[in-house]
């Protein structure tokens, strides 16, 4: 049962990607070869890889990280805070930090990572870029030998799905349903690529990826019958 959990005890995360170049003509020509084979269903005869390439950042293979937003409640007495704060700029450094973060204040047993789709996308794409960057992975994300049961992850998607998996539920549309305030104000996951290589604004991307990142706690907090978190509980760090 969610309600039994110990808020404190869980980091709640989101992450923003891009492809690793602005430009598909930025990739060596193996890298170009190999994105045509992966991209080859998704964009059908209908893009060429060229023109499909603004979409490489939900691969982790050919994307990078350039924010991670976290954030966490605290409790003073009955005084109830969320905490979030961001890590973002050069990859190597996000995954560090966020590393750093786990290892630090993250790393018992009773903690627990939380995301929407985070067990499809976020926890497996931070522990591939880490790989890939030859940073070993802390245990809240090497999942090898785990059995299902001790995978310390939670997923509001696979919470709100009640064992249904033909499903998708977007973030948007969740926050709508259940009376949430929409985080999606300003951009949304397709404009990022834009917003970072042609505007060159990485604020107005962790704004967008703290948005989110709160709204994952107030999903979180809805499926356990909780109030949910005013503005004045929120603190940015």
């Amino acid at each position: 049962m969610i309600s039994k959990l110990n808020l404190e005890h869980i980091l709640f995360l989101d992450i923003e990607t891009v492809p690793e170049t602005e430009h598909f003509s930025g990739l060596d020509d193996t890298k170009q070869k190999l994105w045509e084979l992966k991209s080859q269903y998704q964009r059908r005869d209908d893009f060429t890889a060229e023109e499909f390439y603004d979409r490489a950042g939900i691969w982790a293979e050919f994307g990078k990280i350039v924010c991670i937003s976290v954030g966490y409640f605290t409790y003073q007495g009955d005084v109830r805070t969320f905490r979030v704060t961001s890590f973002y700029g050069d990859e190597m450094k996000i995954l560090k930090d966020f590393k750093n973060l786990l290892i630090s204040h993250f790393s018992q047993t009773r903690h627990l990572l939380c995301a929407h789709n985070g067990k499809e996308f976020d926890f497996p794409y931070i522990a591939r870029r880490m790989i890939i960057h030859h940073i070993e992975l802390p245990y809240k994300l090497n999942l090898f030998g785990k059995k299902p049961w001790e995978v310390p992850h939670l997923d509001t998607l696979e919470l709100w799905k009640f064992g249904d998996y033909k499903t998708y539920t977007s973030l948007k549309l969740l926050t709508n349903v259940l009376g949430i305030p929409s985080p999606k104000d300003d951009i949304d996951g397709s404009e990022v690529f834009n917003v970072y290589y042609k505007e060159n604004d990485i604020d107005r991307i962790v704004r967008y990826c703290e948005k989110d990142t709160i709204a994952v706690a107030q999903i979180f907090l809805r499926l356990r019958g909780d109030e949910l978190l005013h503005e004045n509980e929120i603190i940015h760090i």
